[in-house]
């Protein structure tokens, strides 16, 4: 009795030991692209990068035509020297870390914990991680012997008319089998099953930390955003009193006959200007309120931040960042584990062309008398294997194997363009930081020379020398600068959360001091 318990487990381990049908799994290679334009001191150059960045030949493809990208394996000849290329090996399992924590702003701290632990979007992708892991556990399961109880009770009248009848025309029967069936997986279509659900459960899993990137990223944004916006209402706020001292000082000079009504006319333009472009600006920071109350999971009509006039720097980018941050981000290794799912089902549609063989058996009692039913005598037991072999399915199978194969195909482009949209990404986000770091300088140089102008202007007006229309002008302008820089500054931040998206996570503290070391 004990041999038979643990014969189930001892042909399972015996049957997943047998080959599969169908090409293994092998992660494709890719050329490594050029070092990054514009890296100088913000990142290494990624000729070393072991993450997936092309497609591979599909693994059955041997002896059929290679697409342009899978010409130099072939010519090569040989896996061993991959010379400009490189084997894929997503390392999102790597800790990305609480990359938030270096701008070092404790109410971004705050809010994105609030919204890790609140977000709806991040729950429903973590409750689509769970069904990925059912149904792989549901896969799992034709592994083993399938066991259930059939209690059946029947009471039937035959007619007594028929050629052979019945010697009672009225009878009882009643049974209590288990009845078991187990696939024998010779040919590994459960194998290759169980491979692709398993496979798109880890892709399920890095989907989550893709959206869970996403999150915490739209999330900095939008507060960078926020206190961008809170800057300028400083500004304007600064402006419009400044306005009211000009007007009232206007008023005072026209009824004393030194000031033109022209002059009080144009002063109340400038005033009424800059309340218009406040309550601009309030409306942008309301919506944008609006928008870190969903992220975080709370409803807008609750949730509330004091508006705070804060200088966040960007964090430092070093030289000689670790290569393998780009390797961590989860949509590619998202895409990589699909496409292994899609390769493992061109196994499961050439099993479909193998014999299908099962066991199936029965054992229990059976009695016309339910005082009987369980007695030695009412024993009964049944045990054979079936077979099933296709032989004409009308071309069937076949076009299910092309459909698999073309599927593998659509993953590997996928998979492709994923990488190379990920590289894009990584290189305008660097060029996006030089060319704005180099921006900020002008801009700044820009604005000392607004504020010079408008404070010679209107010490010249006061002299006589020009007419307030040029205090105006000078005013305006300083005004426009001091907003552009504080717009520029926004944007230097959102555009570090791009570049820590587009690799997958940040970078620690230590990075910095260890780029330093040579």
């Amino acid at each position: 009795m004990k041999l038979a318990f643990l014969f189930p487990f001892a042909a399972a381990s015996a049957f997943a030991a047998l080959p599969s049908v169908g090409p293994d799994y092998k992660r494709p290679t890719t050329v490594a692209p050029a070092p990054y334009r514009d890296n100088g001191d913000l990142v290494v150059t990624h000729s070393d990068l072991k993450v997936d960045a092309s497609s591979s030949p599909r693994p059955e493809a041997a002896g059929t035509a290679l697409l342009p990208w899978q010409s130099f394996e072939a010519k090569s000849g040989t896996t061993g020297d991959l010379g400009a290329w490189t084997t894929g090996a997503p390392a999102d399992a790597l800790a990305r870390g609480d990359w938030w924590k270096l701008f070092e702003d404790a109410t971004l701290d705050s809010l994105e914990d609030r919204a890790l632990a609140a977000n709806q979007d991040l729950r429903a992708t973590a409750a689509r991680v769970e069904q990925a892991a059912a149904s792989a556990g549901l896969a799992r399961s034709a592994y083993w012997p399938q066991v259930s109880l059939a209690a059946d009770a029947v009471r039937e009248r035959f007619s007594p008319t028929i050629a052979n009848p019945y010697p009672d025309t009225v009878a009882s029967d009643y049974s209590v089998p288990l009845v078991a069936s187990w696939e024998l997986d010779i040919f590994g279509r459960v194998r290759r099953l169980n491979e692709s659900a398993r496979d798109e459960a880890d892709a399920s899993a890095a989907m989550f930390e893709s959206v869970r990137l996403s999150l915490t990223a739209d999330l900095a944004e939008s507060y960078f955003s926020l206190r961008g916006l809170d800057r300028e209402l400083a500004i304007l706020r600064d402006t419009i009193a400044l306005r009211q001292r000009e007007l009232d000082l206007m008023s005072a000079r026209r009824r004393s006959g030194a000031a033109t009504e022209l002059d009080t006319a144009r002063a109340e333009t400038e005033l009424a200007s800059a309340q218009a472009d406040s309550d601009a600006v309030a409306v942008r920071r309301e919506t944008l309120q609006g928008a870190l109350a969903v992220l975080v999971g709370e409803s807008a009509t609750s949730f509330s931040l004091a508006s705070v006039v804060t200088d966040i720097a960007p964090p430092l980018i070093p030289a000689g960042l670790p290569s393998d941050l780009l390797e961590r981000r989860p949509d590619i290794a998202a895409a990589e584990r699909t496409l292994a799912a899609a390769n493992a089902r061109i196994g499961v549609a050439k099993a479909a062309f193998f014999p299908a063989i099962s066991l199936t058996g029965s054992a229990g009692f059976e009695s016309a008398d339910t005082d009987r039913l369980f007695q030695a005598d009412s024993r009964i037991w049944s045990i054979g294997p079936s077979l099933y072999l296709p032989i004409f399915q009308g071309g069937r199978n076949r076009a299910n194997l092309e459909r698999s194969r073309a599927a593998y195909d659509e993953s590997v482009a996928a998979f492709r363009q994923r990488v190379l949209v990920a590289f894009g990404e990584v290189q305008q986000a660097l060029t996006a930081t030089r060319l704005l770091a180099e921006q900020s300088g002008a801009q700044g140089r820009a604005l000392r020379s607004a504020r010079r102008s408008a404070v010679l202007a209107r010490t010249r007006y006061d002299a006589g020398y020009v007419s307030y229309l040029d205090v105006i002008d000078a005013q305006r302008t300083a005004l426009a600068t001091e907003r552009a820089d504080v717009q520029l500054d926004t944007e230097r931040l959102n555009t570090s959360v791009a570049l820590i998206k587009a690799l997958g996570g940040g970078w620690h503290r230590n990075d910095v001091a260890l780029a330093a070391v040579p």
